[in-house]
């Protein structure tokens, strides 16, 4: 097959860690071909298909010069097997409207995964509360006076904004209340936008595990990142440790459950995160923690993945 990434610029792959990179050298194993580009290369003119400037890479196995790179092209979505769409979030305008480019290249011929329409309309925090029998007490508002009595109501809570990446701006208030009036500001920007509340789990001590979704079906490993230190947040992004594990029976449960859902969406890979038994979201951007549960267990998240994308393309 000949598969396009549209992703982040190369050079800031991290290639040891990076999901997107574990994909591309799954997929040049079984002999696929590799484009790469970013969204700003996305292109639509009046009377033409949907088109890119691409460039076509092949991976060398040298970690540093770790790609070979022929000059850049354009070419049409349609051109190729599979379009997969690895654009790190945040979720602003620009990946709104590339969601539009994409449904479009889709209209064209073209098979993008996960589907643009689904990834529009599958907010990474907000779809978890479609599932209320897997989460925890949760609250999404602007009102400060919402979010107040949601804090009398449970005392020790979480406040995180709803476009929040890697642990961004996410706060814990406990029961002295100390200072949330000023962390509410600070994320509804004085009424102006929403905010997720939701009850502190005290069970994040053990991690907060990313359960991967492939093609409807859960991965039989996790990731727990482990919060360190005095930090409340088990992000990778904010230090955490990730240690791999089987999953849990609540976590087959719930990958169970959510899988068949967010396959008949589009949603070919989904990352539920977990924190003991409730669902906290479900990341449908792009998903990681491929490379860390192989090394850590030998699983081969890639090729499971790569494995559902050539049935999917098909």
């Amino acid at each position: 097959m000949k598969l396009l990434f549209i992703a982040d610029p190369l050079s800031s792959f991290k290639i040891y860690k990076d999901t997107t990179f574990a994909m591309m050298r799954e997929a040049q194993r079984r002999g696929h071909t590799l484009a790469v580009c970013e969204p700003q290369h996305l292109m639509w003119q009046r009377g033409s298909k949907v088109s890119a400037r691409v460039c076509d890479i092949q991976l060398t196995g040298d970690p540093v010069q770790w790609y070979r790179a022929q000059p850049d092209r354009t070419a049409a979505l349609v051109e190729f097997d599979a379009v997969l769409m690895r654009k790190d979030p945040p979720f602003d305008s620009e990946y709104f409207y590339a969601t539009h480019l994409l449904e479009q290249a889709e209209r064209d011929g073209a098979q993008v995964f996960n589907k643009p329409r689904a990834l529009r309309d599958h907010p990474e925090k907000l779809a978890i509360m479609e599932f209320p029998e897997f989460i925890g007490p949760t609250l999404v508002t602007r009102d400060p006076e919402d979010i107040r009595r949601f804090h009398g109501e449970h005392q020790d809570i979480i406040l995180k904004p709803l476009d929040g990446m890697g642990g961004m701006g996410i706060f814990r208030v406990g029961p002295d209340g100390l200072n949330l009036g000023s962390i509410t500001e600070t994320l509804n920007r004085h009424g102006a936008q929403s905010v997720m509340v939701q009850k502190f789990l005290p069970e994040i001590i053990e991690g907060d595990k990313r359960v991967l979704i492939i093609g409807g079906k859960p991965v039989p490993f996790c990731l727990a990142r482990i919060p360190q230190g005095s930090e409340v947040r088990g992000n990778l992004a904010a230090g955490g440790k990730g240690v791999a594990r089987p999953l849990s029976p609540r976590d087959w449960e719930i990958g169970n459950a959510l899988g068949p859902v967010l396959q008949e969406r589009g949603l070919l890979l989904a990352g539920v995160d977990v924190i003991g038994d409730c669902v906290t979201e479900i990341n449908v951007t792009s998903p990681t923690c491929f490379q860390e549960i192989f090394d850590q267990t030998g699983y081969d998240v890639a090729a499971a993945f790569v494995a559902a994308l050539e049935a999917a393309a098909a």
